[in-house]
Parts: structure tokens; C-alpha cells; sequence
């Protein structure tokens, strides 16, 4: 089983972004490429090769729904776990969410000494 090293995050707001890359990079040890748009993840996903994809769900111009199904057309997303980000928690948002191919959708605001595990805990599940 490969290890898990590179985590593409995209996220609209810069003090979320930098507290996410901070918590994976510190406190994970991955390797953590930071877009602040779908736009910008779609130009950077196949050069940065990610092993797994946190997206935020609301972003301007094109949110984390629209970005997953961009980047399915991109690249194959089947053996890379997805993972929503998203303050909005409704019943239904969840089932919603992962309908449209997330593994997990991780509440914010987010724990960042728990982010790393989280994220592990989604990849060894992936895994199995």
C-alpha cells in the first residue's frame, strides 16, 4: 500500500487555507499544494500528481461540486479519495455530497490538530 504524501487542498478563504497547510504539513507531514479556486486546482492537478483532494464546497465562481466533476474529467479520480470541506451542514447536504463521488466531508470549523488523522483515517479506510 503506497503512503500517503501529497494532498491537493482547495480553498477560497486564505486564513482557512493557511491553517490547513500548516496542520497537514506540521503536524501530518505531507506534502500540501493550496489552490484558492477549482479554476486554479484544475491547472495544477496533473503536474502535482495528488494522492488525495480536500475541497471546500463553496467557493466563488466554481464550488467544490463543480471542481470534482472538472477534475473527473481530467484525471481518474478512483483510486484517489475526495474529501469535502464545508460549513453547511444540513441533513441531506452530507448524503449529497458524498452522491457526488466524497469519501468523507470533514465540518468546519475544523479541528487542525485533528485534520492529519482525519485524513489518514479517509485514506486507510480508501484502502481497505
Amino acid at each position: 500500500m503506497a503512503e500517503l504524501r501529497r494532498i491537493l487542498h482547495v480553498e477560497d478563504d486564505p486564513s482557512i487555507q493557511a491553517v490547513a497547510k500548516v496542520a497537514l504539513e506540521a503536524i501530518g507531514g505531507y506534502d500540501v499544494l493550496s489552490c484558492s479556486s477549482g479554476a486554479e486546482a484544475l491547472e495544477a492537478v496533473e503536474q502535482f500528481v495528488p494522492q488525495f483532494i480536500l475541497l471546500d464546497v463553496m467557493m466563488p465562481g466554481m464550488g467544490g461540486p463543480e471542481t470534482l466533476a472538472k477534475l473527473h474529467e481530467r484525471i481518474d479520480l478512483q483510486d484517489i479519495p475526495v474529501a469535502f470541506m464545508t460549513a453547511k451542514v444540513q441533513p441531506g447536504e452530507i448524503e449529497l455530497l458524498r452522491g457526488l463521488g466524497a469519501r468523507e466531508v470533514i465540518i468546519k470549523p475544523f479541528d487542525p490538530m485533528r485534520l492529519a488523522s482525519q485524513i489518514r483515517n479517509i485514506w486507510e479506510a480508501n484502502r481497505r
